[in-house]
C-alpha cells in the first residue's frame, strides 16, 4: 500500500535534505527514494516551483566536462521548512491520537 504524499510534505522533504547539504537533481532523487517512492519527473517540477518561490536557488558546477545544476536552500526556504515541520508534528500527533486511542485492543 502506498500513502500519497501531499505537495506540502514533499516540499518539506526536499527542503530538509537541502538544509543538510546542496544537491544536484539526480542525487536528490536518489536520497528521496530512500524514504518515499518518487521519480525524477515528479521531483524536477517541485524543484522548479521551489525556485520560483525563492525557497531554493541554483548554481552550476563543472563535472566531467559538463555542468551539474545544484540546488541550495535559501533563508526563506529555511523558514518555510520550519513551518512544514510544525505542520508535520501537528499532523503526526493528531494521527497518533487516533491510532493509539484508548480502549483499543
Amino acid at each position: 500500500m502506498k500513502i500519497q504524499v501531499s505537495s506540502d510534505l514533499l516540499d518539506g522533504l526536499v527542503l530538509a535534505l537541502l538544509n543538510k547539504e546542496d544537491y544536484y537533481g539526480y542525487a536528490l532523487t536518489q536520497d528521496m527514494q530512500s524514504a518515499i517512492t518518487i521519480s525524477e519527473s515528479t521531483l524536477y517540477p517541485v524543484l522548479r516551483r521551489l525556485k520560483k518561490e525563492a525557497l531554493v536557488e541554483t548554481y552550476d558546477q563543472p563535472y566531467q566536462g559538463r555542468n551539474r545544476r545544484y540546488y541550495r536552500i535559501t533563508a526563506d526556504g529555511k523558514k518555510h521548512l520550519e513551518r512544514v515541520k510544525k505542520m508535520w508534528r501537528d499532523y503526526q500527533e493528531s494521527l497518533n491520537n487516533i491510532f493509539e486511542a484508548k480502549g483499543e485492543e
